[in-house]
């Protein structure tokens, strides 16, 4: 019996990603959530980023902000533009040491495997994007 790969049995299908950079956990932190790096990840935005608010991208992209601890990660609804359904996208930023930091990426609420490859495709050119970023900024 074969399984769907990020198939869940209670969040629909999932798809994370990760990765470490020579940086320090403020500085990953705070590069994600300056207008670039936010602009990277999330998108060019419409409207203000807030806590317990609604937010829109000029992509299309829409939902809200449920948690924001700074520092830490924050979980949001997620929508493209073109779905019916919302997801749930967990960004987070761990620090593993002295100028090391995990960045991640984890949605969840997808559709089936076809939204998943979507959605695995689009954040890997996004950590890619945050790599080149975060090269120039260590030069």
């Amino acid at each position: 019996m074969s399984r769907d790969v990020g198939k869940t049995k209670d969040v629909g299908y999932q798809f994370g990603l990760q990765k470490t950079f020579a940086i320090s956990e403020i500085a990953a932190w705070d590069f994600m959530f300056s207008d670039n790096g936010l602009k990277i990840w999330l998108g060019d935005l419409k409207t203000d980023f807030l806590l317990k608010e609604n937010y829109k991208t000029k992509s299309g992209i829409e939902g809200f902000v449920r948690v924001f601890k700074p520092y830490s990660h924050i979980r949001l609804n997620w929508k493209k533009k073109d779905w019916k359904n919302m997801s749930t996208v967990q960004v987070r930023v761990i620090g593993k040491g002295k100028n090391k930091t995990l960045i991640s990426f984890h949605q969840e609420k997808l559709l089936d495997s076809n939204q998943r490859v979507e959605m695995k495709e689009y954040w890997n050119r996004k950590m890619d994007k945050i790599t080149e970023e975060m090269k120039k900024a260590s030069r």
